[in-house]
């Protein structure tokens, strides 16, 4: 009773601080409602499909995997580290209710890991419905793929553009099949650097993300001509800013005074199942199923950047990464 008189005296005390409190309150959320961004409201049904998802033992590729699984999918997370996807692979069955999930072991930065890995999705699944090119890395130091490629050219766009390639077989024997890429807002302020597609004159982590997200762009745009008739559309999208590892790099690089200022603005960013939403979209919404090529953002079409829409630019980023890893 004491503690209900105090709150209302209070409350006729100081009224205009109470309404303050309480407008400031209320504008924080609706702000975190806004960041987190379109929903996937597709009810589509995944029964006797098979997805493949690389990275997908956490971040936004587990909680794909967890949506997708609860669809009825088989779902075959494509990781390197067995034991951790060991791990997320039991946490999906377990959260979806669904026991057909597959662990395989992939290295995007070898070229010999992704064709290992190509050579058992051949031989083990007779259909491969939905490959979702997830996994990623985001302004590492300036390292080396296990083939001598820079690292975020090598592991977010060369090892995917040669695993989807050799699995491009299938995919057409399973039409209607979609191949959705994990892009980036950071495609905007990229540029494919062809004289000097490894950076070794100038190595910059950002850069490099940059060059690398917008060559997921151009890599999915010319798929899409490439594959015009088979029955296998593609997709790019921009996931949000999410927490989730993969600014493992970013984070401890920033001096104390940054990520003081950053700290607050983590209350609005994207849980990884808010970010997880545009990549389900692209892979089941029905209304996508016509169309190929196109850039995504909060479970919509967005206009790419103009670099991102340079049809020449796309040919000639196939050619090189065809070359590169020794693609006929």
């Amino acid at each position: 009773m004491q503690a209900f008189i105090a709150m209302r005296s209070f409350l006729f005390q100081y009224p205009k601080t109470i309404a303050v409190v309480t407008l400031t309150g209320v504008c924080f959320l609706s702000v975190k409602k806004w960041m987190a961004g379109g929903v996937c409201h597709s009810k589509a049904k995944l029964d006797g499909k098979t997805v493949l998802i690389t990275g997908g033992n956490t971040g936004i590729g587990k909680e794909t995997a967890v949506d997708l699984a609860k669809r009825g999918a088989r779902v075959i997370l494509a990781c390197r580290d067995l034991d951790r996807a060991n791990k997320a692979a039991e946490d999906v069955r377990k959260r979806s209710g669904n026991g057909n999930i597959i662990v395989k072991k992939l290295d995007l930065a070898s070229l010999q890991s992704v064709r290992q890995l190509a050579k058992e999705v051949l031989a083990s699944e007779e259909r491969l419905d939905i490959l979702i090119n997830n996994a990623g890395v985001m302004s590492c130091p300036k390292w080396q793929t296990e083939d001598g490629f820079e690292m975020q050219f090598g592991v977010n766009h060369l090892g995917h553009f040669l695993l989807t390639n050799c699995l491009l077989d299938l995919m057409k024997k399973s039409s209607p099949s979609r191949i959705v890429n994990v892009s980036s807002l950071a495609h905007e302020r990229g540029q494919i650097y062809f004289d000097d597609i490894h950076q070794e004159k100038d190595y910059s982590p950002w850069k490099s993300y940059r060059q690398s997200k917008l060559a997921n762009v151009l890599f999915t745009r010319e798929l899409a001509h490439r594959l015009q008739g088979t029955g296998v559309t593609t997709y790019s999208l921009h996931p949000g800013v999410i927490r989730t590892e993969l600014g493992r790099h970013f984070w401890p690089m920033l001096p104390l005074w940054k990520r003081l200022l950053y700290a607050p603005i983590m209350f609005f960013v994207k849980s990884p199942t808010q970010g997880a939403q545009t990549t389900i979209y692209c892979a089941v919404e029905e209304s996508l199923q016509n169309e190929s090529g196109l850039y995504y953002s909060d479970c919509a079409p967005k206009t790419a950047a103009p670099q991102g829409l340079d049809d020449e630019a796309a040919k000639k980023l196939w050619n090189l990464s065809a070359s590169m890893v020794g693609l006929t």
